[in-house]
């Protein structure tokens, strides 16, 4: 009953409502709030100078009142009326429920009369502080609006429900709780003072004695007192008004303005309204009901949406390492063929520097015999080798000036990294709706004993064993299909075939766990193609072998973030193909569906 509190308070005080008056928009308020509402108008706009005048519209025609309604301007924060040219504007104020009220334009006469009975300023002007509409009060003032005698009967309910538990009413100090109540009697009572005030003989025995909770029920279902004609306070209602959709009394229409309306009878109308409202009530549970469960099917979503996060996180970040992984092997392959020409030039050079340093001691060494030979004053054994000499020297002058000054080599690496498309390519990195997806099988996730081949493509085992490698991408959503080709298959093995959460087991067999979703027989040979369809949007899982896919649907309800994944030994050997289209049979099957 808590969601129902709201609709028990006064839009104006912000508390529960107190003498209730119906406006005639159907809106509620309390009788105190409405007279602390209350705006004068001018006298030009008073039902008697509108009488006079010819109007014939009644005081409550809305259409009139429309448009004199008062209205809040959202900008100023201030309400003025529309039709009425020489009113003052009068500052708004906001209500504790947040609805904006008008306070009164001058303070009201002291009185000790109650809110419906004290005399209303002349001319006086109410305001629904819910839909804004206006009215102006005849000469009854408030007391021309009915009371919602049925609100106020919840109210009591409610505050009841709401209060501590029952008291005994015959203690005579500190009551204790009450365990029964009479229903003849209409009196709580403890145990002791049932035993000494009601004992159970003579004509109480007689006496209904019921829980307090069901006697409180009992006390609510007691009839309350007749609502009585607002035009005419002696009268209680009796009949129903069609066209003023009003109880009215017998004076009414008599003598009133219901006279020439057509009328119903009262508990007839009351039947068929409440039935009316139950028939809307039911409506209005099931669209109720659907919310709960619209309620409880966002908060899923919330779970699930925090669910995908935390494995989508993962997957990026699993995709973002095997491209710095990828990058880091080709920064090692660079580097490699740096080192490698760095060490030619170097070995270029030092031969160089050798061939020249040994040619040099030759030349050194002829320059200085040829300088000794000029020494001596023998002529005749002088000229038997001069001519032996000069062909030597020019020999050497000559060999010197064929590029031996020259270096062979520049110090200058002739390479230029062209990172341009890669870093281009970095900054396009974005997230699409994957179609296809190429990747290889993960060194960093499988068991050691492993073999990868062909950039990590083809996988072989070194164990007798079972042992499981995953892929290197893992998929969270959408529809993705990959091929494994069986290269070798011998004595019989049992690889498995399928996808695999990232904490699977890695030296059992793959479908061992509870982290692994695989096929593991039926057809598999060498040269065979074991195809593995994943359908995240289905959440499903197909398998198909030569192009024959095996049976309909091989796991259902498959939810998450998963990796391809194989299992072998080292009697099998088989690569992975990527990038491939969905098979054609069950794209028809998926779009028929």
């Amino acid at each position: 009953m808590e969601e129902m509190e709201e609709e028990l308070k006064c839009p104006v005080c912000g508390s529960f409502y107190r003498e209730p008056i119906i406006l005639p928009c159907s809106h509620n308020i309390c009788q105190a709030c409405a007279r602390n509402i209350l705006v004068q108008t001018p006298e030009s706009e008073s039902p008697q100078s509108r009488r006079a005048s010819g109007s014939g519209v009644s005081d409550y025609d809305y259409l009139d009142l429309d448009k004199m309604s008062l209205y809040s301007e959202a900008d100023s924060g201030y309400g003025s009326y529309g039709g009425f040219a020489s009113a003052p504007t009068t500052p708004c104020q906001k209500s504790p429920n947040g609805v904006r009220v008008f306070p009164p334009a001058m303070p009201p006469p002291a009185t000790h009369l109650s809110p419906a009975l004290a005399p209303v300023p002349r001319n006086s002007c109410i305001t629904c502080p819910q839909c804004h509409r206006s009215l102006i009060l005849d000469d009854r003032g408030l007391r021309g609006f009915p009371k919602n005698r049925v609100l106020e009967g919840v109210i009591d309910r409610y505050q009841q429900s709401k209060a501590a538990a029952l008291k005994c009413q015959l203690c005579e100090k500190a009551p204790k709780e009450a365990t029964v109540m009479c229903e003849q009697c209409d009196v709580f009572y403890c145990d002791p003072c049932r035993l000494r005030c009601h004992p159970p003989r003579g004509p109480l025995a007689k006496h209904r004695l019921v829980p307090p909770a069901q006697g409180r029920v009992s006390r609510r279902l007691s009839p309350r007192k007749v609502s009585t004609c607002t035009d005419h306070e002696l009268e209680n209602h009796s009949m129903y008004c069609v066209q003023c959709k009003m109880p009215v009394c017998y004076q009414c229409l008599e003598e009133g303005k219901h006279s020439s309306h057509e009328v119903k009878a009262l508990g007839a109308m009351w039947k068929l309204h409440k039935n009316q409202l139950s028939q809307a009530l039911n409506g209005l549970s099931d669209r109720a009901k659907e919310a709960k469960e619209f309620l409880v099917q966002l908060r899923n979503m919330v779970q699930q949406i925090q669910e995908n996060s935390v494995e989508f996180e993962a997957c990026l970040v699993a995709q973002c390492d095997a491209l710095i992984d990828a990058l880091n092997r080709r920064k090692a392959q660079l580097l490699a063929r740096v080192n490698k020409e760095h060490e030619h030039k170097l070995k270029v050079v030092r031969d160089q520097i050798s061939h020249c340093t040994v040619k040099l001691r030759q030349t050194t060494g002829l320059m200085e015999y040829c300088l000794e030979v000029i020494k001596e004053n023998d002529p005749s054994g002088f000229l038997q080798i001069s001519d032996a000499l000069i062909r030597r020297v020019h020999l050497t002058e000559d060999q010197w000036g064929k590029g031996t000054l020259t270096p062979r080599m520049t110090t200058d690496f002739d390479l230029s990294l062209d990172n341009s498309p890669l870093l281009q390519s970095i900054h396009q990195l974005d997230f699409v709706q994957m179609k296809m997806a190429w990747f290889a099988f993960d060194p960093g996730s499988a068991h050691s004993d492993i073999i990868f081949s062909n950039d990590n493509l083809t996988v072989t085992c070194s164990s007798y064993d079972d042992r499981v490698v995953l892929g290197k991408t893992g998929f969270s959503k959408g529809v993705h299909y990959w091929e494994l080709t069986v290269d070798r298959y011998d004595n019989h093995p049992d690889p498995a075939f399928g996808v695999a959460r990232a904490n699977v087991m890695k030296d059992v067999m793959l479908g061992k766990d509870d982290k692994a979703w695989a096929i593991t027989e039926g057809g598999i040979t060498k040269g065979a193609t074991i195809g593995v369809l994943l359908d995240l949007n289905r959440k499903n899982l197909t398998f198909f072998i030569n192009d024959d896919q095996q049976g309909p649907i091989a796991f259902e309800n498959v939810e998450g973030l998963f990796f391809p994944a194989v299992s072998l030994n080292r009697n099998v050997q088989v690569t992975l193909h990527t990038g491939l289209p969905v098979p054609d049979c069950y794209s028809s099957r998926a779009s028929i569906a």
